[in-house]
């Protein structure tokens, strides 16, 4: 009789086997997705963590032509890739291109908008491609908290890892002794939005 093992995703993370993908954080959406502003900050921290630990960040534009290109406060020095899609999916040609390149590469942390629309598409393509799949829940919402409860419920269910930028962070430095340490403790000394984002999850 064949044993049953479940298989746990145990989700280590290194800045050198890692990229970040920052999902469609554009201008149109501010009015409607809950907690637009909380998620911003976030982002933010995070792509400045990605600078100072040298981790590639692919940023996508929903349609930028209507929606608008990624809010300024997000600053994309540096990214990668910036490219415009209508695909939900950030797994794009050029996308599957950039990752080729990367030696190595095991994780990606996933993070923008919608959850449940372009944040789980991309989660579900990625984890198919054998990746490991990091969701920032503090940075990472949908117009409805219904939709990103239940989108966030799945993925986790599929093997999915949804985590907090800090713990993130925290994670890719892994010492006290790392060189860049006294950096990304900079980056959480404020602790992220504690927005309503958390009793929804």
């Amino acid at each position: 009789m064949g044993r049953y093992r479940a298989i746990t995703t145990l989700g280590n993370l290194t800045p050198s086997s890692t990229v970040f993908f920052c999902c469609d954080m554009q201008e149109r959406f501010r009015p409607a997705i809950k907690y637009f502003g909380d998620i911003i900050s976030v982002g933010q921290r995070l792509l400045q963590g990605a600078r100072i630990l040298g981790i590639p960040v692919i940023v996508t534009e929903q349609y930028p032509k209507g929606l608008g290109s990624t809010v300024q406060e997000i600053d994309l020095t540096g990214a990668k890739l910036v490219l415009p899609k209508t695909k939900f999916s950030m797994v794009l040609p050029e996308v599957e291109a950039a990752l080729a390149e990367i030696p190595g590469i095991r994780s990606v942390v996933l993070f923008g908008v919608e959850t449940h629309v372009c944040i789980q598409q991309t989660a579900l393509e990625l984890v198919g491609r054998g990746l490991e799949v990091h969701i920032v829940a503090d940075a990472t919402s949908s117009r409805s908290m219904m939709d990103r409860m239940f989108a966030l419920e799945r993925l986790a269910r599929t093997g999915i890892i949804v985590t907090t930028s800090e713990a993130i962070l925290l994670q890719l430095i892994a010492d006290k002794d790392h060189p860049k340490f006294k950096e990304i403790q900079n980056l959480i000394k404020a602790s992220a939005p504690e927005s309503g984002l958390l009793s929804k999850v």
